[in-house]
């Protein structure tokens, strides 16, 4: 299998694995990553870690090698590499290692958090040989590290490492090499242990609300929030007893 899926506590943790073409992927793997991305949609899995097998990439992008594979998945509501165009109903974390470029940093920036080994690379290397961004990563790298720095990478396809793919925001946090993974599942498993009502509805706020003015995400985030309003009034009343202090969950 090209894709693996495993439960491991509250996340299910999705492996890309083809270390032999640095995790690139063709056609049937892309159709093994949706696979997967609906098992996690339909289980009790509370957050995904998407990584890549082996220590030598994440996902190097499209099998420039069999392109061909993915010629026809062009215009598929999921995106040409499965997940791209669609949008989790639950948090999502990448564990980075190696080299992070293509559409391996077009399914990174899917991820809500990113997690990114030392030695981890990232860039738009599509640009070299003249294949477009297609999944997604025009749309979302502006959204999260401004549109200069964003026009930066998709126009010179320059690599950067780690330190400074965290200075300009692109990844939430720099581990050891080899650790990306399994701190990526610490993440996975204090976020699943917050009560998960009030905080997906700020998620999709927060997601949803990129695109619109400020006083539409503002009714937009009032709607959503408060839907859960009464699991907020629980919330107050646990903290008034004393819970979910000092960053613990309640």
């Amino acid at each position: 299998m090209t894709v693996t899926y495993e439960r491991i506590g509250a996340a299910a943790v999705v492996t890309i694995d083809r270390p032999d073409r640095r995790n690139a992927i063709d056609g049937p793997t892309a159709e093994r990553l949706n696979a997967a991305y609906r098992r996690f949609e339909d289980e009790d899995a509370r957050v995904m870690v998407l990584t890549g097998a082996g220590d030598e990439a994440f996902v190097a992008g499209a099998d420039l090698k069999n392109l061909e594979s993915l010629a026809g998945r062009i215009h598929l509501p999921e995106g040409p590499l499965g997940i791209t165009r669609l949008t989790a109903s639950k948090p999502t974390i990448a564990a980075v290692n190696g080299w992070c470029v293509a559409g391996g940093l077009e399914l990174a920036l899917w991820c809500d958090l990113r997690v990114a080994a030392r030695s981890a690379r990232f860039g738009c290397l599509e640009r070299r040989w003249g294949v477009p961004l297609l999944d997604g990563g025009t749309q979302r790298l502006p959204r999260i590290v401004g549109l200069g720095r964003a026009l930066d990478l998709i126009l010179t396809g320059r690599v950067v490492d780690a330190a400074e793919a965290h200075a300009m925001g692109l990844v939430t946090e720099v581990v050891e090499d080899g650790g990306a993974l399994t701190r990526a599942q610490e993440l996975a498993e204090l976020i699943a242990g917050f009560p998960q009502e009030t905080m997906l509805a700020d998620r999709r706020a927060a997601i949803e609300g990129g695109g619109l003015d400020l006083q539409a995400g503002l009714w937009l985030e009032a709607r959503l929030g408060g839907a859960t309003v009464l699991a907020g009034l629980a919330g107050a009343q646990w903290f008034a007893a004393g819970e979910g202090r000092s960053a613990a969950p309640a």
